[in-house]
């Protein structure tokens, strides 16, 4: 009587060794760089272990099959990977076993140290020969782009012209033209300018009470404060999408109507933002106030860091992977169908 213990064996990792991809990484420590988060990456040994353990001859030896990691191995181009969000996209992307290639676009040429792995990011002259490359090295490749508004238009011109599935997590540029140019070239995307889950779920149901209840708060009068880091000088599109659901439930409101608040200062005295994170937050009220004052309403997100965005985005690029990989017919999709689907991780 034999006993045979089967061990999951990784076959993919000669074959990503030899792309120096970030397959099967082993966390073995985490610092703090100039470069922000920094992880120590250690890609694990392929060894095939087989125990057989006997009281008789062993008779018959049956191999254990090949297990790989969940959602292994999607080539994603993440554009913009030198700041902040394109960092935490970075991290999150590791995580969830999605294969960062070893090239970017961003704003001028520099390498990037990340996990261990060097990630040559390149500026505009070069962006129609990167994209054309990596096309060739990962067919299946998918580009997430957290680049800056004034370059929205311009990248997804050339996501389109090269027909590479993108996703879109930088606000800003010209949205008409946007959705035009994605729509004429039926490029598959995902174009959203909220990724955080939590917050898209939130946004999914003002939306709903809007369609339902249209003028359930006529006459209220609304105040709207939104509070994010110093380096965001424009409303951020969330609080554009809840203000618009805010007047098609009956309110009154003008977007320079809104409080930002970019004031450090104000910011952790009068708002509550905690120090360590006034380099990243979004702090988000919106009051609603009857006429005569006897009545208020008060919807309020919180958001401290970047890992809630990026873990949506990462949720974004699996949801875009299978829209790809089934031929759909649908094209361009946000957030609320991601949701939908179910595809939150």
């Amino acid at each position: 009587m034999a006993f045979v213990v089967k061990v999951p064996l990784n076959s993919r990792y000669s074959a990503c060794k030899q792309r120096n991809n970030l397959l099967n990484p082993t966390f073995s420590e985490l610092k703090v760089g100039k470069w922000g988060t920094r992880l120590n990456i250690t890609a694990p040994i392929d060894r095939r272990f087989l125990v057989a353990i006997a009281s008789n001859q062993v008779q018959s030896v049956e191999v254990a099959p090949t297990v790989e990691p969940k959602n292994v191995g999607i080539p994603i181009m993440v554009n913009g990977c030198t700041g902040k969000m394109g960092r935490s996209m970075l991290e999150a992307a590791i995580s969830a076993w999605l294969n960062p290639v070893p090239v970017a676009l961003g704003d001028r040429r520099k390498v990037l140290e990340f996990g261990g792995k060097l990630i040559e990011v390149y500026g505009p002259t070069d962006k129609e020969s990167i994209i054309s490359s990596a096309l060739k090295d990962y067919p299946d490749l998918i580009v997430v782009d957290y680049t800056v508004p004034a370059a929205v238009n311009g990248n997804v011109e050339l996501y389109c012209k090269y027909g590479v599935p993108f996703v879109l997590g930088t606000t800003g540029g010209d949205t008409e033209l946007l959705y035009k140019t994605v729509d004429d070239s039926k490029v598959y995307a995902v174009i959203s300018p909220q990724m955080g889950k939590q917050v898209v779920a939130f946004l999914a149901a003002m939306e709903i009470m809007a369609e339902q209840f249209p003028g359930a708060f006529s006459g209220y009068n609304l105040l709207v404060v939104e509070s994010h880091q110093a380096g965001k000088l424009d409303i951020s599109g969330t609080a554009k999408d809840v203000i618009s659901c805010f007047q098609k439930l009956g309110v009154s409101f003008e977007l320079e109507q809104v409080h930002l608040i970019r004031d450090p200062r104000i910011q952790m005295d009068v708002v509550g933002v905690p120090e360590e994170h006034l380099s990243g937050h979004a702090f988000h009220t919106y009051r609603l106030t009857s006429p005569d004052g006897t009545v208020v309403f008060e919807f309020q997100h919180n958001v401290c860091g970047r890992s809630i965005y990026a873990e949506g985005t990462v949720d974004a690029t699996l949801f875009l992977a299978k829209k790809v990989k089934s031929n759909a017919e649908k094209r361009i999709y946000d957030m609320i169908d991601v949701l939908r689907e179910g595809s939150m991780r």
